[in-house]
């Protein structure tokens, strides 16, 4: 009989690389990198060569010139005279406003409809089953034109408030909705005002803490903690007792009809809020299938088995099942925030000032530099879609299966 022993420990030879295993594939990684900075290498010296020749330069100087343009929809200040980078500063923080927005939307709307796709109620199975089939097979450009077009069709103009019997009133005598977009109160910011803030966001840290605490309660000694209320209770008592204390340190500027239109509060504008739930609401269906899928993939034994504990549907869904289903609906889910990012370039088609608007569109036909925006944009959506995936990937590890 033979028997297989690992290689004698000799020497190394350059022989080995390409006959010893433990070396070859080591090899043919390091061949592949190195054409592939040689080819990367060729390409970028024939690009400067072609731009030498046509007598251009890459150059990035523009960025500190006058832009020239006004944007609306901004949430820093920004003017004509201020720089392009400064004006693609704005449209990179409104491309991630939208996103965040309509990540977040798109996520509620997707776990309600995708948790109301299996209700034993028919009519409100029907009614998810026919949003699903609806939102996700029309194209979202079409979302968005259509809810665009709506507002501007529906909603009354800024005149329409004016005179001792408007035709329209605001609601709750501080919001008011417009073809133009809807102007709410924007908050004044007092002495003390900070301390009102660091309460609020340590109240969101406590509920996190008390809810993880509650959990772990739940499956160290079997006993149930209330979590509702006390989040609530979290969420809104220690703020509210600073705010009172400090002698109400925040204020609201109410918006006010001045001429042919608002003034003061905070206008969000009709296009930020078309794109905003077009995108929500048709991603959210993609998302309902990701949930309904999760959920089933839950063995039925499970939902028995808590059932059989005397646990109520409402738990057995919070507790037991979506737990579960979070390693499924995850991984998918990721790709379904990175298409919102990406998605939100079709924000010019409403005239929403974000990145692709901005330095993509005004900037690029200003100042002719084509390449060193369209490397900028690229640069941009790459940076954001790793930071997303990153940041999900981790809550992914968070969830998955864990072996004893």
């Amino acid at each position: 009989m033979t028997s297989i022993s690992d290689p004698q420990q000799g020497s190394f030879r350059l022989s080995m690389l390409l006959n010893d295993t433990r070396y070859r594939s080591l090899t043919f990684q390091a061949i592949a990198l190195f054409l592939l900075i040689v080819a990367f290498a060729y390409l970028g010296n024939n690009l400067v060569s072609n731009l030498r020749a046509a007598g251009l330069n890459i150059s990035f100087d523009f960025l500190w010139s006058p832009a020239g343009y006004d944007i609306n929809q901004r949430l820093i200040e920004y003017d004509s005279q201020s720089t392009n980078a400064r004006a693609a500063l704005v449209g990179i923080l409104n491309t991630l406003l939208v996103a965040f927005l309509a990540c977040v939307t798109a996520t509620v709307f997707g776990v309600i409809a995708g948790v109301l796709r299996l209700s034993n109620n028919w009519l409100v199975r029907k009614l998810m089953s026919f949003y699903v089939e609806i939102f996700r097979n029309i194209p979202v450009l079409i979302w968005i034109i259509i809810i665009f077009t709506i507002m501007t069709a529906v909603l009354p103009a800024p005149s329409a408030f004016r005179g001792e019997n408007p035709s329209s009133s605001m609601f709750l005598d501080s919001v008011a909705f417009t073809n133009r977009g809807i102007y709410v109160p924007a908050p004044v910011w007092g002495p003390g005002s900070g301390i009102v803030a660091v309460t609020f966001l340590a109240s969101i840290v406590g509920i996190f803490a008390y809810r993880r605490y509650a959990t772990k309660l739940l499956y160290d000694t079997g006993k149930l903690l209330p979590v509702l209320w006390p989040s609530l209770a979290l969420l809104f008592v220690p703020t509210l007792v600073v705010f009172f204390a400090l002698g109400q340190p925040i204020g609201l500027d109410i918006p006010e009809l001045k001429g042919f239109n608002f003034s003061g509060g905070i206008k969000v504008g009709g296009p930020l809020i078309a794109l905003w739930f077009a995108l929500a609401i048709y991603t959210g269906a993609f998302i309902a299938e990701n949930v309904r899928a999760g959920i089933l993939s839950v063995s039925k034994g499970q939902t028995e088995a808590a059932s059989a504990l005397g646990l109520r549907p409402r738990r057995v869904m919070n507790l037991v099942v979506l737990p579960q289903a979070l390693r499924v609906i995850i991984p998918p889910l990721i790709s379904h925030y990175l298409n919102i990012t990406k998605n939100s370039s079709l924000a010019i088609a409403v005239g929403y000032a974000d990145v692709t608007a901005t330095l993509g569109g005004i900037t690029l036909n200003q100042t002719g530099r084509a390449i060193e925006c369209v490397l900028l944009l690229m640069l941009f959506y790459l940076a954001i879609s790793l930071s997303i995936s990153a940041v999900m990937n981790v809550y992914n590890n968070a969830t998955k299966l864990k072996e004893r």
